[in-house]
């Protein structure tokens, strides 16, 4: 069987290949990239505005991303690198908006107001306590905090409708939040990525096998599902980023990296408003809290989204459990990924992830009465013939091995290489696609450490993200001066 080469293989058409593929060509134009995706459409599984929250995950409004500690105090750590990342994301897309024409601005990315809303006594002081938290760095300068129901009102009218005056309740808002379709800027990329010269990338072409050769070089068995044939693929450099379908690939590549790595895979779902007139009456993307022992993923919100040009109002996610890695995988995913390595780490992080657990079951069994419950404590006035449910994503959160647990649940994203950098894997959920730009660097410093260094690369990163290099979480001028430059771009900011 003939062995084509080319120098990068990117597994997976979603938003993070599509970023890495573009940031590589920008910086070696000269470079070589296949790009080969499972399914007969581009940015199909999370990048699929029906699949996420499109949400631009800039910790305005998320509450998880800011931990109460025991000793009272809010921590602010992880708050602060995802909106400093989502700023950097903000200013790449700018840049192929301006300097490439790939797309509209407003074909994927809309200004929709993000509000934290609480109640209860416990709960709003929370809340106040992460809004002094918050308010002392320039990323979140503009935040506004409220406890006025009429001010309340006038920012979330359809929350408020209906809503006992006397119930202790709380609020935050950013009027610089985002909705984003990140499948529409996913398809975008990979369109414009698959116009440049030594460029290919292949639909309904499924990745079996990989394997490092002893010249350094991955071997990539590949079936062409339309013409049920098979390919061989030689390259340096392999980027698996498929979702749920990263951990099969990563564990067949059989680098000691990827020992005892799991996935736990947790299924999502919608309530969809069909009433316009509804719809028309609320215009922001409203967080609450997760109740007390709640997985981060179990937090509710209200959103207005964007999605091909019509605006929606979507509630949720409820979550649910499924053995699937991918929403068009096989229930055998899970099974199949058990190994030696990982068994241990799996059953230990079941063991010390109960509330996940019992979370997951009650949600499974939750009737359309109960979703609807769930609904009313956003929208008092909701009528359920306005709703309907909608099938999300699925999501595998990462397990891996622990010193001292045996495994641990990871909510969020992380990066698996391989010693000598010739192979990295994206797994992970949320904050995802909005930090993918971040994300990607941190695969290029990895796996290119030799190239990140060179002047040639550097100036054409600061060409491309002009804060590279510097920080957003101190620096007030750099925050002030990037949301204005990006603002004019993407948002046609005066």
């Amino acid at each position: 069987m003939e062995q084509k080469k080319t120098a990068v293989i990117l597994i997976g058409a979603g938003i993070m290949s599509a970023t890495i593929g573009l940031l590589l060509k920008e910086l070696n134009p000269d470079i070589t990239i296949t790009v080969l995706e499972k399914l007969d459409r581009i940015g199909e599984e999370s990048s699929n505005a029906w699949n996420n929250a499109g949400t631009g995950h800039s910790s305005f409004c998320e509450l998880n991303y800011t931990p109460e500690l025991e000793n009272g105090q809010v921590d602010v750590t992880k708050a602060l690198k995802i909106a400093a990342s989502f700023e950097s994301s903000k200013e790449l897309w700018a840049y192929f908006v301006k300097e490439k024409n790939i797309l509209s601005p407003s074909s994927f990315i809309n200004k929709v107001p993000h509000i934290s809303y609480v109640w209860g006594d416990d709960d709003v002081r929370f809340l106040k306590k992460r809004y002094d938290a918050l308010i002392k760095y320039p990323l979140f300068e503009n935040m506004q905090y409220t406890r006025d129901n009429e001010l309340m009102n006038s920012w979330m009218p359809l929350v408020m409708k209906g809503r006992p005056a006397n119930t202790p309740m709380a609020a935050t808002k950013m009027d610089i939040g985002t909705d984003i379709d990140f499948g529409a800027l996913t398809n975008a990329m990979i369109n414009h990525l698959a116009t440049l010269d030594d460029v290919s990338v292949h639909l309904d072409h499924e990745v079996r096998d990989l394997e490092k050769q002893e010249n350094g070089l991955w071997r990539v068995s590949v079936e062409d599902l339309k013409q049920e044939t098979g390919h061989l693929l030689l390259a340096d450099f392999v980027f698996i980023g498929s979702g749920g379908g990263t951990l099969p690939l990563l564990q067949k590549s059989n680098i000691d990296e990827a020992e005892g790595y799991g996935g736990f895979p947790v299924s999502g779902q919608w309530l969809k408003c069909n009433n316009k007139q509804v719809i028309e009456q609320h215009h922001a993307k409203v967080y609450g809290k997760a109740a007390v022992g709640s997985p981060p993923m179990s937090v509710p919100h209200l959103d207005t989204r964007i999605i091909n040009g019509e605006k929606e109002l979507l509630f949720g996610p409820y979550a649910g459990f499924s053995t699937k890695f991918l929403k068009y995988g096989s229930y055998w995913d899970l099974p199949a990924s058990i190994e030696f390595e990982n068994v241990i780490p799996m059953l230990s992080a079941g063991y010390h992830n109960m509330p996940l657990t019992g979370y997951l079951i009650e949600q499974a069994m939750q009737s359309p009465e109960d979703r609807f419950e769930a609904l009313k404590a956003y929208l008092p006035t909701a009528n359920p013939d306005d709703w309907e449910l909608v099938i999300a994503g699925q999501r595998v959160q990462v397990i891996k091995k622990d010193r001292d647990y045996g495994g641990v649940l990871e909510f969020g994203t992380e990066i698996v290489s391989a010693a000598d950098g010739s192979l990295a894997a994206l797994l992970g959920a949320s904050p995802g696609a909005s930090t993918s730009v971040k994300v990607m660097l941190d695969v290029l410093r990895i796996c290119f450490p030799d190239q990140m260094q060179t002047d040639s690369w550097i100036n054409k990163l600061k060409q491309m993200i002009p804060s590279y290099g510097k920080s957003f979480i101190d620096d007030r001028q750099l925050c002030l001066d990037t949301r204005a430059a990006t603002g004019k771009i993407l948002f046609q900011d005066k």
